[in-house]
């Protein structure tokens, strides 16, 4: 199964590096594989320094704010307590991970981790479906590169109507910085205004 998140590392200047990510999970949530592209900040860390923190959150502002690289300043976070790496205090759960073996045969590297610790700050919030919309949003915001304005425009038109109904002010602020993110990146590529889009 995929469980979202984000997953914190620090680079070689111990510079800490926050990214959405889906591994795959056992149900217990002792071991996990992750799935970072070669180019990503998190394959590169990783390679660095082969442990990490997975995180369960349910704010999708933050996962949206992630996902577009829109994290200045970051979320408050704190030391992990059995490997070298941070914590974001807004998460309900989190995993701390060492990393046991990795395959970069693909594209997409596969990184086998063991969790070595695991804590709790708060309850998960509960389903909502404005907050699952924008958390597919999101991902498909982190696609624009492989996909066409058409297609994630029609998707976001799709999503809209269930963020209209149940959402709360994060999750809209969160669905319309998603929006106007690949409105603009659209129109960045294409030399055409974003209003015109």
């Amino acid at each position: 199964m995929i469980l979202e998140g984000l997953v914190t590392t620090l680079d070689s200047q111990g510079v800490l590096n926050i990214a959405p990510m889906g591994p795959i999970v056992d149900e217990p949530l002792t071991r996990f594989r992750l799935r970072p592209f070669r180019t990503s900040n998190t394959y590169r860390n990783l390679k660095t320094h082969p442990c990490g923190v997975f995180h369960v959150v349910d704010d999708v502002l933050l996962l949206a704010r992630a996902a577009i690289g829109r994290l200045d300043p970051p979320p408050e976070h704190f030391a992990a307590e059995k490997v070298t790496g941070r914590v974001v205090a807004a998460a309900c759960r989190w995993h701390e991970f060492e990393v046991e073996s990795c395959d970069d045969s693909q594209e997409r590297t596969e990184i086998a981790a063991r969790v070595v610790h695991s804590g709790r700050l708060r309850d998960f919030f509960g389903f909502n479906r404005a907050k699952h919309a924008v958390l597919e949003a999101a991902i498909l915001a982190t696609r624009i590169h492989l996909l066409t304005r058409a297609e994630i425009l029609s998707e976001f038109d799709r999503w809209q109507p269930l963020v209209d109904k149940t959402a709360g002010p994060r999750e809209r602020e969160a669905f319309e910085l998603l929006l106007r993110y690949v409105t603009e990146s659209a129109a960045a590529a294409t030399g055409i205004s974003p209003s015109l889009i």
